[in-house]
C-alpha cells in the first residue's frame, strides 16, 4: 500500500477537547491523514473548524449524514477509508451504523453507545459488514500495560486471585455543569451521557483495564453508586465488588469528586506467585511484586527488547528514560488499527500485535458493565450477574 489511510471525523470541532487528541494520535505515525469532517452541528463552527484544519471547502460538511453519503459516492482513490466519531455518547450509534452500512471502518470514543441495546445492534452490524470497529480505550495502549498482560498470559504470576483497580478524579467536585463547563454539562446530563455518570465515563475504563490485563471476564458484581454533589443528575462516585470467571475477586472504585486528584488510574493484580502494579501517572513503570523475592521494576523503552514482550516493544516509541504518555498510548491504538487495515488491503494477515486494539466486543462489555452496575445499585440483592 503506497498511500496514507484517509480519515473523516464526526464531531471534534474547534471547541472540543477530545477531537484534537484524536487528530494528534492519528497523525503520529504518518499512516493517516484527515481528509474531511462534519466537525460540529453548528454550521459556522463546522466551517471555521474546517478552515482551521485546512480541509477543502467541499469536504467540510454540516452533518454526518451529508458527509457519509457524499464520501461514499467519491471514487475509490478519493473517498475516506474510515470515520472517527468523537461526539457525546448519545450521538455515537447512528453515525457508526451508517458508516458501516456504507462500507467504512469506524473508530469511536467510549462508551461505545448510549445503551446496551444499541451496542448489541452495532456488534451485529460489524459482523454483517466485516468492517473493523476500534474503541478508544486509551489506557490499553500503554506499553507497560501490554507487558503486564503478557506476563499474566504467560502464567508468570500463577493463577490470578485478586484485582484492585481505581480511577479517582477531582474535576467534578463542584457543580461545574452549571458554571459554564461544557464537558461537565453533557457528561452529567442523562439525555446525552446515558444512565450513569462517573461509572460510564471512567468506570468503564477501569473495568476494561481489569479485564484486558488479567485476561479474565467479570461474571458478577455488587455496586454502590452515589451522587455526592447536591443537584447533580448522575452518579459522580461509586464502588464495585467484582467476581471473575476463574474465581478471582476484585474491587473497582471510580470517583470524579476526589478533590485534588487528576487522572490517577491505578491497577494492582495478584496471583499465586506475585503481583503487578501500574499507575497511569507513572506509565513507563511496571512493578512486579514477588512472593519470595524483592520487587522488580520494569521500564518501557525500545532498547529493552530482550526484557519486554513483543506486544510491549511494538508499542514503545523511544529509548528508555524518555517519557511516553497519554498521547503516545492514544497513538498506539490508532497505529495498530491502521496497520491492521493496511495489511488487509494488501491481502496480508495482520499480526497479533497489530490486532491488539479494543473492538466492538469490548464496547458491548463496557455497556453491559454500566447496565449491571446501575442495576446492582438499585437492588437489595448482593450480587448481580454480568451478562453481555
Amino acid at each position: 500500500m503506497k498511500r496514507k489511510l484517509r480519515m473523516g471525523m464526526i464531531g471534534g470541532g474547534k471547541d472540543a477537547f477530545i477531537g484534537a487528541i484524536h487528530r494528534i494520535a492519528a497523525n503520529m505515525d504518518g499512516l493517516i491523514e484527515l481528509s474531511c469532517g462534519a466537525l460540529s452541528i453548528h454550521p459556522e463552527t463546522a466551517k471555521i473548524s474546517g478552515e482551521m484544519l485546512f480541509l477543502p471547502k467541499d469536504r467540510t460538511y454540516f452533518s454526518y449524514e451529508e458527509m457519509l453519503k457524499a464520501e461514499s459516492q467519491l471514487p475509490a482513490d478519493k473517498r475516506i477509508d474510515f470515520v472517527t466519531i468523537v461526539t457525546p455518547n448519545f450521538a455515537h450509534f447512528a453515525p457508526a451504523m451508517m458508516a458501516l452500512d456504507l462500507g467504512f471502518h469506524v473508530v469511536v470514543e467510549k462508551p461505545m453507545t448510549f445503551s446496551l441495546e444499541e451496542a448489541k445492534l452495532l456488534r451485529e452490524k460489524v459482523k454483517l459488514t466485516g468492517k473493523h470497529l476500534c474503541l478508544t480505550h486509551t489506557y490499553s495502549g500503554y506499553p507497560m500495560v501490554k507487558q503486564a498482560r503478557a506476563l499474566i498470559k504467560a502464567q508468570a504470576l500463577g493463577k490470578i486471585r485478586k484485582v484492585w483497580v481505581e480511577y479517582p478524579q477531582g474535576w467534578l467536585s463542584k457543580l461545574s455543569e452549571r458554571e459554564g463547563n461544557a464537558q461537565a454539562a453533557w457528561r452529567t446530563d442523562p439525555k446525552k451521557s446515558g444512565k450513569s455518570g462517573a461509572m460510564g465515563d471512567i468506570g468503564t475504563h477501569a473495568a476494561h483495564l481489569a479485564e484486558y490485563i488479567s485476561g479474565l471476564k467479570i461474571t458478577h458484581l455488587c455496586a454502590d453508586l452515589n451522587i455526592m454533589v447536591e443537584g447533580r443528575a448522575l452518579d459522580d462516585d461509586g464502588n464495585v465488588l467484582l467476581k471473575f470467571d476463574n474465581g478471582a475477586t476484585g474491587v473497582l472504585m471510580a470517583s470524579q469528586v476526589a478533590a485534588g486528584e487528576e487522572n490517577a488510574l491505578k491497577i494492582r493484580i495478584y496471583g499465586e506467585k506475585g503481583g503487578i502494579e501500574w499507575a497511569q501517572q507513572e506509565p513507563n513503570t511496571l512493578l512486579l511484586k514477588w512472593l519470595d523475592a524483592p520487587t522488580q521494576i520494569l521500564r518501557a523503552g525500545s532498547n529493552y527488547g530482550q526484557l519486554l514482550s513483543t506486544f510491549a516493544t511494538h508499542n514503545c516509541r523511544t529509548p528508555g528514560g524518555h517519557p511516553e504518555g497519554y498521547l503516545e498510548a492514544f497513538g498506539n491504538i490508532y497505529r495498530n488499527f491502521a496497520q491492521t487495515l493496511m495489511a488487509e488491503m494488501n491481502g496480508e494477515q495482520p499480526t497479533e500485535e497489530m490486532l491488539d486494539f479494543p473492538s466492538v466486543d469490548e464496547g458491548v462489555r463496557g455497556m453491559a458493565f454500566i447496565d449491571s452496575v446501575v442495576a446492582s445499585a438499585h437492588t437489595t440483592e448482593k450480587w448481580t450477574p454480568f451478562t453481555a
